[in-house]
C-alpha cells in the first residue's frame, strides 16, 4: 500500500528536482523513513526530474548559450571549470557531475555548449540520475533512522540546545554570506 500523502507530495516531488534537487531529495528520503512517501516513489520522480531537467538544460546550453552566458556572467565564469572537468575524467564527470555542488543545474547547460553527443548525455545522464537520486534519498532515509535513535536518547533540554546552536550557526552563516556580496 502506499502512503496516502504520495500522490500528492510527488508533484511537489518532481517541480523540486526540476529546479534543485538535493536538498528535495534528501527531505523526501527522510519523509520515506517516516512512513509519508513511499521510497521507491521517491526515487522514480528523482531520477525521472533530474534527468528531465538536465535534458532540457543541455538543450538550452546547445542552442542558446551564448546568449545566456552574456545575460548571466556568473554563469559563465563556471564554462571553463566545467570543461576542464569534461575533458579530464569525460564519462566520469558525466555521471558524477550532478554532485558537485554548485554545479548541478549549471553543467548541463554548459555541457551543452561543449559538443558532447546528445547521446552520450542521454547514456551517461540517466545512469548518473539514478545514482543521484538513491543516494541523496538513501541518505535521507537513513539519517532519519538515525535522528529517530537519538532522538529517543536526548534528553528534552539538550534538543532544545541543540536546535538553538543550529538555529545561531545559520543565522551567522547567512549573516556573513550577506557581508561577502556587498
Amino acid at each position: 500500500l502506499l502512503p496516502a500523502t504520495t500522490s500528492t507530495a510527488t508533484p511537489a516531488l518532481f517541480i523540486g528536482t526540476l529546479c534543485e534537487g538535493e536538498t528535495i531529495v534528501f527531505l523526501a528520503g527522510l519523509a520515506a523513513h517516516h512512513g509519508y512517501l513511499w521510497f521507491p516513489a521517491v526515487i522514480a520522480v528523482s531520477v525521472v526530474g533530474g534527468f528531465l531537467s538536465d535534458q532540457i538544460l543541455f538543450y538550452v546550453g546547445r542552442r542558446y548559450a551564448e546568449r545566456v552566458y552574456a545575460r548571466f556572467p556568473g554563469l559563465a565564469a563556471k564554462v571553463p571549470r566545467v570543461h576542464a572537468l569534461l575533458r579530464r575524467w569525460d564519462v566520469l564527470a558525466l555521471l558524477l557531475i550532478r554532485f558537485l555542488w554548485g554545479l548541478r543545474t549549471v553543467a548541463p547547460l554548459v555541457i551543452g555548449s561543449s559538443g558532447i553527443p546528445p547521446w552520450r548525455l542521454v547514456l551517461f545522464d540517466f545512469v548518473g540520475a539514478v545514482l543521484w537520486a538513491f543516494v541523496l534519498a538513501g541518505l535521507g532515509y537513513f539519517a532519519g533512522q538515525a535522528v529517530q535513535y537519538w532522538m529517543a536518547r536526548l534528553d528534552l533540554t539538550v534538543v532544545l540546545f541543540l536546535m538553538a546552536l543550529a538555529l545561531v550557526a545559520g543565522t551567522v552563516w547567512n549573516i556573513v554570506r550577506a557581508r561577502q556580496r556587498v
